[in-house]
């Protein structure tokens, strides 16, 4: 029976109020030794929020800031508040230095302050991925879309993602072990089945729920293993803007939120990319750049050059179902938990990759017999009751094979 959900409060507005201030505060006094002089009060305005409990804030100053190292905008830096209760920010800082020491493009750290959770961070601008490939996309009216510019983002995304993974210098980063893996898909059990759609599992579900998790946990474990965004997708890349304005496609990308990393397999940040929960990509497009990743990741030695493609592409369906499966717990946590019920539209892609890839490996045929049959349409019930979510046209096209 499916029950609908209540979603929780958040932080109250005084004391977001007051973190506000003290970050700013903070940033006037760290400036202050970087500048050579105190550049007065700092107003920083703040900026939308992401799936944490991090906040930004862009701080604009009168006059290009000379501070060294800074090669996109020069007069604008970004603060962060990061709740140390809440994030972790040391994570944050061993990433930003490993990452930027394999060549990647993350924002340059000009201060920190752990204890408080605030930090000063180069500003790349505001021009997310996502964006940029809806609108080279196309729509349903017809028009059309420009593929050439849509190679250009995605080969520079994945040129970037080889370069991080080429990286064999001793690692900080904790390991994608079993039990984080594990930790991940239970997300599902508690989010997704229980809290949201209130369902109780019998023993047999949880039996059928063990026995897909451990299959594709060990499926995990047995690639490859290398430094891992966790979360390397189209709102997490950037197009950096520079000094004139401007916003050049064809350079490496700008990378953010990424404090999770871990060392795991190498096919997870690619399906990450790939099989984005936020923009959906024809299976022969998403074939072509898995291809092109492949063959240059086999020539960099990131792979084995004894790897054949059908083995490599087995790993990648398997990778994105562990992720896509544990995103299902994590948006119905983000919005249960964390007041962000936003998370509930981007449910239907989730769920659909999860049947047309579960689909086409008969170790998960009875998982995605009794998802099909049973929590997936309950979902669908909440959405279509919270609001206009999903068309009917939406859930009939999901629920028409029926599988014996």
């Amino acid at each position: 029976m499916t029950q609908q959900p209540h979603f929780s409060d958040g932080d109250s507005g005084e004391y977001i109020d007051s973190r506000h201030q003290q970050v700013q505060l903070w940033a006037r006094q760290v400036l202050t030794p970087l500048l050579g002089a105190d550049p007065g009060p700092v107003m920083a305005e703040p900026l939308g929020g992401d799936a944490s409990f991090r906040r930004y804030f862009r701080y604009r100053a009168l006059t290009d800031l000379p501070l060294p190292g800074l090669d996109v905008v020069k007069n604008s830096l970004m603060l962060v508040d990061a709740p140390p209760a809440r994030e972790n920010n040391p994570a944050f800082l061993l990433t930003a230095a490993e990452f930027a020491a394999a060549g990647l493009r993350t924002p340059r750290v000009l201060a920190h302050d752990v204890e408080q959770g605030f930090m000063l961070l180069e500003d790349f601008g505001d021009q997310l991925y996502l964006p940029c490939l809806q609108a080279a996309q196309g729509n349903d009216d017809g028009e059309d879309g420009d593929m050439q510019r849509v190679d250009v983002l995605y080969t520079q995304a994945i040129h970037a993602l080889l370069m991080l993974q080429s990286d064999t210098s001793p690692s900080r980063l904790p390991p994608y072990d079993q039990t984080r893996l594990h930790t991940e898909l239970s997300l599902f059990d508690e989010w997704f089945c229980g809290r949201m759609l209130g369902i109780e599992l019998n023993d047999s579900e949880k039996k059928l729920l063990a026995d897909t998790w451990h299959f594709l946990e060990q499926a995990a474990l047995k690639q490859t293993q290398v430094r891992v965004h966790r979360d390397y997708h189209s709102r997490n890349l950037m197009v950096r803007q520079q000094p004139d304005g401007s916003h050049p496609e064809h350079l490496p990308p700008g990378i953010i939120d990424f404090q999770d990393a871990v060392i795991g397999p190498v096919t997870y940040d690619l399906v990450s990319l790939l099989r984005d929960c936020y923009i959906v990509w024809p299976a022969s497009d998403v074939s072509r750049w898995l291809r092109q990743y492949f063959d240059e990741a086999r020539a960099r030695g990131i792979v084995p050059a004894t790897l054949a493609f059908e083995t490599f592409q087995r790993d990648f369906d398997l990778m994105g179902l562990q992720r896509h499966i544990k995103v299902l717990g994590i948006f119905c946590r983000l919005a249960l938990r964390d007041n962000k019920p936003r998370y509930l539209l981007d449910l239907p892609v989730v769920m659909d990759y999860v049947l047309t890839v579960g689909e086409r490996h008969p170790e998960l045929n009875a998982f995605i017999r009794w998802f099909r049959r049973g929590p997936m349409i309950d979902m669908y019930g909440v959405l279509t009751a919270s609001g206009p979510l999903v068309s009917a046209s939406d859930i009939s096209s999901q629920l028409e094979t029926d599988y014996l």
